[in-house]
């Protein structure tokens, strides 16, 4: 079952900043003012066509941007300079992270306090 979309879909061209790894890719001021909030915002996004679940993040001057891991900009064939065709659709509820193995062995290895409190924590959260 997929999340149910919150709003329309916000399409707009970016250009990667490379940091470290990932890239980041700012949202323009008008694509960023479509989102329904100056927070975080689920999202299916789609870089080149290549479509992922992601997170867009609050820039802290009333704009957004959105990372994109190695292996997405593999799969999008993107590499800094380039500019990525973007759509972004926001989410009504919020979708469980992937959970890293490392993590995922940890919290099976934890007292059962520390994973029910896992479980009790908003996806949201998982996500943080």
């Amino acid at each position: 079952m997929s999340p149910a979309q919150a709003a329309p879909a916000v399409r707009f061209e970016a250009t990667p900043y490379a940091v470290d790894r990932p890239a980041i890719l700012r949202l323009p001021e008008k694509a960023s003012n479509q989102l329904p909030s100056r927070g975080q915002v689920a999202v299916q996004a789609a870089v080149n066509g290549h479509a992922c679940q992601t997170v867009v993040e609050p820039d802290g001057e009333s704009g957004h941007w959105v990372r994109i891991d190695a292996k997405q900009q593999l799969a999008a064939a993107l590499r800094a300079g380039d500019t990525a065709e973007v759509v972004l659709v926001p989410l009504e509820d919020w979708p469980e992270p992937t959970v890293p193995r490392d993590l995922q062995a940890a919290l099976a290895a934890a007292p059962d306090r520390i994973q029910e409190l896992w479980k009790a924590i908003t996806p949201m959260a998982r996500w943080e």
